[in-house]
């Protein structure tokens, strides 16, 4: 699901980027909400109807059945890295993720329960559609309400990639689409789009993943600003069922009330697989992953972002 940053304040909105997004002091009227909620519905539709669509499997197979192979199948057509903690995956992937973050900031300790993820569904080998429900966010601050951030959908195209045998490269493109927010909200002040490229490629056991896009609001820039964000991983695969990673997530803010600033910060995280073992391609697969956002530029708005996450594959 998407990169993360916090989408907290003016000119950090990046909820789908890196962090927990629940420091705004700001309340965002939802503008036009029957039209806000038909394009959510319309999303929702949308991914649904790809739940069933065909792929490289026999005639007698059910729909739920050849559903449950989708991650099977996309192994022997790009590489089978680890997804990582932060930034989007450059490959396609069919799992529910559940995440909890917990971040620093000046006035308040935030924890998002849901940290802006949500469920995965492939489609046709070359399309990934996610729906991400609004995070809730604890402020842990007088001055702050608790609550709920914006709504988000995402679709990922993979333009190319091969396996260990063809490459071991991934290159797709990504749209995220986040709705307008609710009154009292923690998150950004209207809907956004998000363009990214992310590209990948394996060295035996290290890898390295990157995705380059933006922060585009459709409404209030002058208040939000716009930003440029650039993430970097550097993976290892040590053992069979254990991956380290360490990335760097970089925001150069253009406009609002922080422009020119750049805020950067640098994630170790660890990751563990684990699943039956009689494990086959209609078996679910669990991962758990854990790593800090620790900030290395003067300007940023949270430190010390401890997140946790479990991924469902299925």
């Amino acid at each position: 699901m998407n990169d993360k940053t916090i989408q907290n304040l003016p000119a950090n909105p990046h909820g789908h980027a890196n962090a927990p997004a629940g420091l705004s002091t700001q309340n965002g009227a939802v503008r036009k909400p029957n039209a806000a909620a038909k394009r959510l519905w319309i999303s929702l539709a949308l991914t649904t109807a790809c739940i069933a669509s065909p792929g490289a499997s026999t005639a007698q197979q059910s729909p739920l059945e050849r559903f449950r192979e989708h991650n099977a199948q996309m192994t022997s057509i790009q590489p089978s890295w680890m997804g990582p903690l932060i930034q989007s995956d450059p490959r396609l992937s069919q799992a529910v993720k559940l995440s909890v973050s917990n971040a620093q900031s000046p006035s308040a300790q935030v924890i998002s329960y849901g940290n802006n993820h949500g469920v995965s569904v492939v489609a046709f080998r070359r399309f990934q559609f996610d729906f991400i429900p609004p995070s809730f966010f604890r402020n842990h601050s007088p001055v702050l309400k608790d609550g709920f951030g914006n709504a988000a959908t995402q679709v990922k195209y993979r333009i190319a990639s091969g396996n260990e045998e063809h490459g071991n490269f991934a290159l797709t493109a990504i749209v995220t689409h986040g709705f307008a927010p609710r009154a009292y909200q923690n998150g950004v002040l209207s809907s956004y789009y998000s363009p990214r490229l992310a590209a990948g490629m394996a060295f035996g056991r290290f890898n390295v993943q990157s995705t380059l896009g933006g922060f585009l609001p459709t409404d209030k820039v002058s208040a939000q600003g716009r930003a440029i964000e650039w993430n970097t991983t550097a993976q290892v695969h040590p053992a069979r069922n254990v991956w380290f990673d360490v990335e760097d997530n970089v925001a150069f803010n253009i406009g609002g009330a922080f422009d020119g600033t750049t805020q950067n910060f640098v994630t170790p995280a660890a990751f563990y697989l684990a699943r039956r073992g009689d494990w086959g391609p209609r078996h679910p697969t669990y991962i758990f992953g854990t790593g800090m956002q620790i900030a290395t530029t003067t300007f940023h708005q949270y430190n010390h972002n401890l997140i946790t996450e479990m991924r469902i594959l299925f």
